[in-house]
């Protein structure tokens, strides 16, 4: 009887130490591991960021991700997404949410023993913000000081690709073409330069709410000619997005005279999978890099003629590299010749040792360098951290007046 009770609490403990169940049964598989999920972040109307940590022995795990659920502890029979990189560590959005809505999200990991899971969190989603659906149509001859811009040609876009699957997974209907929105700043203000914004959204979605239109706004009215670059996503790769972004550069240098700035004066910025876009942009398809390299029927036009390149990036919680995998490869950044770099980010963010990697591999690569980091900030503050803010438009203004 003795043997039993120990055994009884011995299965208690383990299973309260690895939070972990198989299926439904909340009976902790056998593996030396635990899981800690990540609080919940950058909450929108349909889409929240959490994440997790796995400790412990990680080569038994196959796969990670985060499972979520209007009801508490969700298993992977729940909406689920998996993460990418390293599991020591990583973030994953919650996606296709309902406004004003309470869900639990937890992180799990996938063993040959079976499923562990992390705790439980619980967050509400916010109010719809409203009509958010893409604008469709659009005329080939633009006017640069229309609030919505197109960037490819119609019939002429680098890389179409056929929708398949569950087509409710994704942010963009078929008929999706990119586009910028266009904040000015305001008449009689002095004009610094352009600063074009990527949201970030793991190339799932692009959270405007959070990284996209508060942040032009914000640097709009600090004297920037602002842009929110609608980069394309899922199913489409990052090569496509940065193709899209290299495209708004391009618009914004050729209508440089319609915007007040001198056609050097041009600056990207992103937020995680965002900033992995303007450092993939600088990389690989800056310069008169067109869309003939990801598709041979592409057709270049007189906007392929005029240079991609941008005078330095803002890396919030990003970094060059790859979904949730930092560069470290010094000689490709000096053999790129990327732009002078800012980067910025939280202490308690689960890549806060990738990004402080890149950017010493960046500064060993002899690019000029500014890094800040925010104590305690978690991946995901976007726009409701200012302090980033003000501190890149110094950034910006010193880069730009050097140039």
């Amino acid at each position: 009887m003795k043997q039993l009770i120990i055994s009884f609490i011995s299965s208690l403990f383990i299973c309260t130490s690895v939070t972990g169940c198989t299926n439904d049964d909340d009976v902790a598989p056998n593996v030396d591991i635990r899981i800690e999920t990540n609080e919940v972040t950058a909450i929108t109307s349909d889409n929240a960021l959490s994440g997790g940590r796995i400790i412990g022995e990680t080569k038994s795990v196959a796969e990670f991700g985060i499972c979520w659920a209007t009801k508490d502890n969700p298993t992977l029979s729940d909406s689920h997404n998996t993460g990418a990189g390293d599991a020591g560590s990583f973030a994953c959005y919650a996606t296709g949410l309902s406004a004003n809505t309470t869900y639990y999200v937890r992180a799990y990991a996938e063993t040959s023993a079976g499923t562990v899971y992390g705790q439980s969190r619980q967050f509400t989603t916010l109010a719809a913000s409203g009509d958010d659906t893409p604008p469709t149509g659009g005329d080939d001859n633009q006017d640069p000081l229309a609030s919505t811009i197109y960037l490819w040609q119609e019939g002429n876009m680098a890389k179409v690709t056929n929708y398949t699957g569950n087509q409710g997974s994704y942010q963009d209907p078929p008929s999706f073409r990119p586009y910028m929105n266009y904040f000015p700043v305001a008449e009689g203000m002095k004009v610094k330069g352009a600063v074009l914004v990527c949201a970030g959204g793991a190339f799932q979605f692009r959270s405007d709410q959070m990284e996209g239109t508060p942040v032009a706004q914000w640097f709009a009215r600090h004297g920037y000619q602002a842009f929110v670059v609608n980069y394309r996503v899922q199913p489409y790769r990052m090569e496509e997005g940065s193709l899209d972004l290299a495209r708004a550069v391009r618009f914004v240098r050729q209508h440089a005279a319609d915007y007040g700035i001198s056609p050097d004066d041009i600056a990207s910025v992103g937020f995680s999978a965002g900033g992995i876009l303007c450092g993939d942009e600088a990389l690989n398809f800056d310069e008169l890099v067109n869309g003939t390299a990801l598709a041979s029927d592409y057709r270049p036009d007189a906007l392929d003629q005029v240079s991609a390149n941008v005078c330095t990036i803002g890396m919030i919680y990003a970094f060059y590299g790859r979904l949730s995998v930092a560069s470290t490869d010094v000689e490709k950044f000096r053999s790129s010749k990327i732009p002078p770099t800012f980067f910025a980010y939280g202490t308690r963010d689960p890549f806060y040792r990738q990004f402080q990697a890149c950017a010493d591999a960046v500064r060993e690569a002899g690019v000029e360098v500014e890094e800040h980091e925010y104590e305690g900030m978690p991946h995901g503050f976007g726009y409701t951290h200012e302090a980033w803010m003000v501190s890149f438009d110094s950034w910006m203004t010193k880069i730009m007046a050097n140039n």
